[in-house]
């Protein structure tokens, strides 16, 4: 059973439990708790799949750190951007993008958000401003500040969540990209998702400077640190993130605080850690069970819709699987489209009027 007993609780959960009421509504902390339980369901299926052979290449879990992209979501806009790295498939749910579509591309299907051709890392939805998605560690970094480049120049108030990890903060990239960011005053939140290991390596081993969101200070950038093992908490952060670009101050640092339970992919076996030390991170500082705890606590949902809400979700995961399985691999003639953009992204901005 993946939750505790919501008698026995942390005192961190506690005191969650009492900010709770003056900081979410009920319908606000169901749909926390209905957000980051679909992506822990999609992942566990995913990772069956997985071992079943049906998903091939690199497969990243986002088992853990559900609460930092559900927490961030809340606080984005429509028209908001967000871009990522490798391990994606729980930004892809949170933003809005069709479980279906996101499995059936991480079993390489024709139904799937790339036709099949992307595969696990590599897909993206214009309708839902999610632009991947990224194979290359830091790579996505300076993509993001190019969509805030030209939120910017369209002058349309919209704010870029670029997401990557505490391996990738030490990318030299990053730091270029820091500093145009800053010199050009750029609407965008760099969001360090710092699982503490990377793709393996404990954060105290790689980096002299435990403090990474204060790796913008010189070029003026703000930053703060966040647990991310509280969707509140993430929301807080990230509400006041936005406020930061929106008001034309330019970029913002998050370093949310994360674990992943599972390895950095499906291929590590994780034995850089014990154990006791993942299991004690379960049992204490669990996202979901924190909200399920102050939903039961302040009366807010009762045990059975909780078990509605698992059960909603688990037919949603399921359906997806099969939506994935029946879709049919892409005819080989797909290896020959989608190379070159047909329209200009400028052209269609001045046909909108928006250029």
């Amino acid at each position: 059973m993946l939750f505790r007993s919501a008698t026995r609780k942390s005192a961190a959960q506690d005191k969650a439990a009492g900010k709770a009421s003056g900081s979410a509504s009920a319908d606000e902390l169901k749909s926390y708790y209905r957000d980051m339980l679909l992506i822990r369901r999609f992942e566990e299926k995913a990772g069956q799949l997985y071992g079943m052979g049906l998903i091939g290449g690199f497969c990243h879990l986002y088992i853990g750190q559900e609460a930092v992209v559900v927490g961030l979501e809340a606080a984005a806009e429509e028209g908001d951007k967000r871009v990522t790295s490798y391990r994606d498939h729980g930004h892809m749910l949170a933003c809005g993008m069709d479980p279906d579509g996101v499995m059936a591309e991480l079993t390489g299907r024709e139904g799937g958000y790339s036709k099949g051709k992307g595969g696990s890392m590599h897909m993206f939805s214009k309708e839902k401003y999610f632009y991947g998605g990224h194979g290359i560690v830091g790579a996505q970094v300076p993509i993001g500040a190019g969509l805030a480049f030209a939120d910017k120049y369209l002058d349309n108030n919209r704010v870029t969540f670029t997401y990557f990890g505490d391996g990738a903060a030490n990318q030299g990239q990053v730091y270029e990209t820091f500093n145009m960011a800053a010199l050009w005053k750029l609407p965008v939140i760099f969001v360090i998702e710092n699982n503490q290991y990377a793709m393996g390596t404990a954060q105290v081993r790689s980096t002299s400077s435990a403090d990474l969101y204060k790796r913008g200070e010189a070029f003026g950038i703000p930053g703060e640190l966040v647990d991310g093992m509280d969707v509140l908490a993430v929301k807080e952060a990230g509400e006041k993130a936005v406020a930061h670009c929106r008001s034309g101050k330019g970029p913002y640092i998050l370093e949310v605080k994360t674990y992943r339970y599972r390895g950095h992919s499906m291929s590590d076996p994780a034995k850089y850690r014990t154990r006791e030390e993942v299991q004690k991170m379960r049992e204490e500082k669990d996202a979901i069970e924190r909200v399920r705890v102050m939903l039961l606590d302040g009366k807010h949902a009762s045990e059975d819709d909780l078990k509605a809400i698992d059960k909603e979700i688990k037919d949603v995961v399921s359906k997806s699987a099969d939506f994935a399985k029946d879709s049919p691999e892409p005819d080989p003639s797909e290896l020959w489209t989608d190379i070159y953009a047909r329209d200009s992204p400028q052209g269609a901005a001045l046909e909108t009027g928006d250029a």
